[in-house]
């Protein structure tokens, strides 16, 4: 006996895709950047420091003075001296005159005009007691300054982009085919 038999055989169709990708490229330059700091303005004023040292007093303590005045002091003690002697012979005199009121004023004067007084003696040198006088005026200083902003100058770079684009091809790779056969088979 034969029976019919149908075969069908299909084949797809294929399609091909040629691809070109795309290319991209980015390069970024530096940006060109300038910064200038100015100096401050800055003003120092100073008044200095004043020492005065006055010893004038310490110096007459030890009887060292200036030429004028140790010869002002020199004439004071002889008029002083010469007072004094003046005084002193006008006082003999008066008991020379009164000889009549007994007593020996000749002798007791040279008894008195023999002999120097004993001299006192101490430390004379070391001067009075603040007799230096110091006066200090300590120094002022006076800053003044001005701070002066930075300049700061900056020029950014674009940046350079390169691009190619893709592209894409579409290709019938393979056709579609169906085949049928007609077969009879014997059983």
């Amino acid at each position: 006996m034969n029976i019919p038999q149908i075969r069908i055989q299909s084949q797809d169709a294929k399609i091909q895709l040629n691809k070109t990708p795309a290319a991209q490229s980015i390069e970024q330059r530096k940006a060109t950047l300038s910064i200038e700091q100015p100096k401050a303005d800055m003003q120092i004023q100073k008044t200095p420091s004043k020492l005065s040292i006055d010893q004038t007093q310490a110096w007459r303590d030890m009887g060292m003075v200036n030429p004028v005045e140790f010869a002002r002091n020199l004439g004071q003690d002889g008029r002083q001296a010469a007072m004094e002697g003046t005084a002193r012979r006008a006082r003999e005199g008066d008991e020379l005159m009164k000889i009549e009121n007994g007593g020996n004023p000749i002798a007791s004067q040279a008894k008195r005009n023999a002999y120097e007084p004993m001299k006192e003696f101490n430390i004379g040198w070391i001067p009075s007691h603040n007799a230096v006088k110091i006066n200090f005026d300590p120094a002022e200083v006076t800053t003044e300054f001005k701070r002066n902003e930075p300049s700061i100058s900056v020029q950014p770079q674009k940046p350079i982009i390169n691009y190619q684009p893709g592209s894409v091809e579409t290709q019938l790779k393979q056709h579609a085919d169906l085949q049928i056969d007609f077969v009879s088979i014997k059983v």
